[in-house]
C-alpha cells in the first residue's frame, strides 16, 4: 500500500491542482476586496459630487432671488433722489413693494431733520399684509443706531443685514424675522455728495428658507445658514435659529470636525468635509453665499449616500459563486497541462544543441521525475556553460592582449615621429639664430676697425635680436618641460597688485624692442588706478607673446591693444589686421608644437603656454570667432 504523502509528492497532477488553487484563491479574493473597496469610493466620490452640484445650484437660485431684492431697490434708488418729498418717498416705498412680490417690506428714512417740519424723524415704510400693502410715516424711535441704518452709512456702499427683529414699539412693523438690502443714499451739494439716508428693502426669512428647502439631494438631508459668528439663520431645527451657534454645545475634544466645519464656514471657504453631527456620520458641501458673509451648508447623512452600496453586497455573492466555479475548472485545466515542464525542457536541451549556450535552466526541489530531468540538463547546462565561458574569455582576452599591443605599438611609433619632426624643427629653429649670431661675430672679429660706428651698432642690434629670439625658445622649451609645470606653485607664492593699464605700455615697449617700427595702437576704459592681484611675471609673459605673434604674423601696421572691463572681469583684447588663423588649425592652435606651417618661425609653444598660464592665473584666454579682419585674442581676468 502507497503511503498517501508519499503519493502525493510523487504525483505531478495533484500537487498542481492544489498549487494552482492555493495562488488562485488568494488572488480572487482580494480582486474582490479591491472591488468593493473601489465600488465605496466611486459611490462617495459621485455623491459628493452629486451634493456639491445641488449647492451650487440653490446658493445660485438663493442668490437670483436676492438679485430680484437688490434690483428692485437699485433701480428705484434715482426716483428717490429726483423728488425728495415726503409724500413721493411713501409713494415709491409702496411702489417697490407692490411690484415685486419677494419683497416683505422697504423704508425709506432720512438723517435728522431733513424734512424739518416732522422734526428730528422721518421714515416712510411699507409692508406687505396679506395680498394688501400697507404704507405708513412711521412714529418717532430712534432708528439711526439701527444696524439697517447704520452699516449702509458706515461702509458707504450697499450691504445685506443680518437677519433681525422688526418690532419697534408705537411703529408699524411685520412679525417675521427679516434680512435687509441696504442702500445710503447721496445728494450732489456743490459738487459733494452728502449723505440724506437709507433706503432699505426687506425680505422674509421665511421666504428665503423656502428657497433653500425647496430642493433635497437625498430623503433626510437639509440645509443651514450661518452667518459671519456661526449663529443659525436657516436650519431643520427651529429652535436654534439666532439663539444658537454652530459652535454652540460643541466639544472641542469630542467634536473638533464641528469646530473645524464651524470655522470653515464663517472663514467664507468653499469645500466638503465628513462630520458626525447628533450622532450621525453626515457628508457636509459648504459655500458661502456671494453678496453676503452668510455660509449655507448641505447636510447628506452617509447612509443616504451609500444607499444604492448595499446593493453591492448581492453582486458580490454571486460574482464569488461564479469565481469559485472558475476557478475549480481553471485548476483542472491547468493539471491537464501539467506535462508542460518536460516540453520547456524540450526547447531548451535543443537551443542548447545548436549552439546556444546561455540558456538557464533552473534546478528543481521536487523528487519527482519532472524535477530530477530538470536537475539533470541544470548540471549538463552548467558543465557546458563554464567550459564554453572559459574557452569565450580566453578568446577575448587574446583578443583585448593583440589590442593593446597594437595600440602600444601605434603610439610608439607615433612618439618617434613626433620626436624626429620635434628634433628637426628645433634644430631649424635654434640653428637659424646662432648661424646669424656666429657670422656677425665672424664679420666683426675679421673686420675689427674696418667698419664704422653705426655699422657695428646694426651689427649688434642684430645680434641681441636673434640672440633675445633664441633666449625666447629656450625660455618657451623650459615652461613646457617637467621642471616648467612647478609653475603654479611659482604662481601662488609671488601674487601681487599690477596696474592693468601700466602693464599693457609694458608690453608695448617690450614688442616695440622686437619691432621698432611698428606702431601698437593702445585703447583703454580703465582708469589708471584700476588693478589686478596676479603675478606680475606670467600674466606679463602671456600678453607679450600674443602682441608677438600679432606683430609677427599681421601685416605689421594694425596691432591694437584693448583694455576694457565687465562687471566682473577685466578684457585685455589684442588684435591686428591679416590673415588670421585658419579655420581648421583653430581646433589645434592651443595644443603644444603645432604650427600653421612646419617650415614657419617658431617651435609652436607660444598661445599653448599663454592658455596655460591664464588658466593657472584663474582667468581665460580665447579667440574671438566673430572677428573677420584679422586675428583678436581676448585675456578675460576674474576681478
Amino acid at each position: 500500500m502507497i503511503h498517501p504523502i508519499r503519493h502525493f509528492q510523487q504525483s505531478l497532477s495533484s500537487k498542481l491542482g492544489l498549487g494552482y488553487l492555493l495562488m488562485a484563491v488568494p488572488i480572487f479574493v482580494v480582486s474582490l476586496g479591491i472591488l468593493f473597496l473601489q465600488s465605496r469610493y466611486i459611490i462617495r466620490k459621485e455623491a459628493k459630487a452629486y451634493a456639491m452640484s445641488v449647492l451650487n445650484t440653490d446658493v445660485q437660485r438663493v442668490r437670483s432671488f436676492m438679485s430680484t431684492i437688490e434690483t428692485a431697490t437699485n433701480s428705484n434708488e434715482w426716483m428717490a433722489l429726483e423728488d425728495l418729498q415726503p409724500d413721493s418717498l411713501l409713494q415709491l416705498s409702496r411702489r417697490i413693494v407692490l411690484l415685486n412680490r419677494n419683497v416683505n417690506g422697504c423704508s425709506i428714512t432720512t438723517e435728522p431733520y431733513f424734512f424739518p417740519q416732522y422734526g428730528r424723524y422721518f421714515s416712510a415704510y411699507s409692508i406687505m399684509d396679506g395680498d394688501s400693502v400697507t404704507t405708513v410715516r412711521e412714529g418717532e424711535y430712534e432708528y439711526f443706531d439701527k444696524v439697517w441704518y447704520k452699516t449702509p452709512k458706515t461702509l458707504g456702499k450697499a450691504c445685506w443685514v443680518e437677519p433681525f427683529d422688526d418690532y419697534n414699539e408705537g411703529t408699524l412693523y411685520t412679525t417675521e424675522l427679516i434680512v435687509s438690502y441696504c442702500k445710503p443714499l447721496y445728494k450732489e451739494v456743490k459738487d459733494k455728495k452728502e449723505f440724506i439716508g437709507v433706503i432699505s428693502t426687506d425680505l422674509s426669512l421665511r421666504s428665503l428658507d423656502k428657497v433653500i428647502l425647496s430642493s433635497k439631494p437625498y430623503p433626510h438631508a437639509y440645509y443651514m445658514l450661518i452667518g459671519p459668528d456661526g449663529h443659525y439663520f436657516v436650519h431643520p431645527d427651529s429652535t436654534r435659529l439666532f439663539k444658537q451657534t454652530i459652535f454652540t454645545d460643541a466639544d472641542p475634544r469630542r467634536q473638533p470636525d464641528i469646530i473645524t466645519l464651524g470655522h470653515q464656514m464663517t472663514e467664507g471657504h468653499e469645500g466638503t468635509m465628513k462630520v458626525v453631527i447628533d450622532g450621525v456620520a453626515c457628508q457636509v458641501c459648504y459655500q458661502r453665499v456671494p453678496g453676503t458673509q452668510w455660509s449655507l451648508a448641505l447636510v447628506c447623512p452617509e447612509s443616504d449616500i451609500l444607499q444604492s452600496y448595499r446593493l453591492l453586497v448581492y453582486i458580490i455573492i454571486a460574482i464569488s459563486i461564479i469565481g469559485l466555479v472558475l476557478i475549480v475548472l481553471l485548476c483542472r485545466r491547468l493539471v491537464n497541462r501539467a506535462i508542460h515542464p518536460i516540453q520547456g525542457l524540450l526547447i531548451r536541451s535543443r537551443q542548447i544543441a545548436s549552439g546556444n549556450y546561455n540558456q538557464q535552466i533552473a534546478r528543481s526541489e521536487r523528487i519527482d521525475a519532472v524535477g530530477k530531468l530538470q536537475n539533470s540538463f541544470s548540471v549538463m547546462q552548467q558543465s557546458l556553460e563554464h567550459h564554453i565561458g572559459a574557452i569565450q574569455q580566453a578568446t577575448k582576452d587574446i583578443q583585448l592582449s593583440n589590442e593593446q599591443l597594437s595600440e602600444a605599438t601605434q603610439l610608439a611609433d607615433e612618439a618617434a615621429r613626433q620626436k624626429t619632426i620635434f628634433i628637426q624643427n628645433m634644430t631649424h629653429q635654434v640653428r637659424t639664430p646662432l648661424n646669424i649670431i656666429m657670422g656677425f661675430a665672424q664679420v666683426l672679429r675679421d673686420s675689427m676697425g674696418m667698419l664704422s660706428d653705426e655699422e657695428v651698432r646694426s651689427i649688434g642690434d642684430i645680434m641681441n635680436h636673434n640672440a633675445n629670439s633664441l633666449n625666447r625658445m629656450i625660455l618657451m622649451l623650459f615652461d613646457s618641460s617637467e621642471v616648467g609645470r612647478s609653475e603654479e606653485l611659482a604662481i601662488k607664492s609671488e601674487i601681487e597688485d599690477i596696474v592693468c593699464n601700466h602693464l599693457a605700455k609694458e608690453c608695448i615697449r617690450f614688442t616695440n624692442m622686437h619691432f621698432p617700427q611698428l606702431h601698437i595702437r593702445f585703447e583703454s576704459t580703465l582708469p589708471d588706478s584700476c588693478t589686478l592681484r596676479t603675478n606680475h611675471l606670467y600674466f606679463m609673459r602671456s600678453l607679450r607673446e600674443l602682441l608677438y605673434n600679432a606683430a609677427k604674423y599681421s601685416d605689421g601696421q594694425h596691432v591694437a591693444i584693448i583694455l576694457s572691463q565687465t562687471d566682473n572681469t577685466i578684457l585685455f583684447t589684442v588684435q591686428d589686421t591679416g590673415a588670421g588663423i585658419p579655420t581648421d588649425y583653430r581646433d589645434l592652435m592651443f595644443t603644444p608644437f603645432t604650427k600653421v606651417n612646419d617650415l614657419s618661425e617658431g617651435l609652436g609653444l607660444g598661445l599653448p603656454l599663454s592658455m596655460r598660464h591664464i588658466l593657472n592665473l584663474g582667468g581665460k584666454l580665447y579667440l574671438d570667432d566673430s572677428y573677420q579682419e584679422g586675428c583678436r585674442i581676448i585675456i578675460e581676468m576674474p576681478k
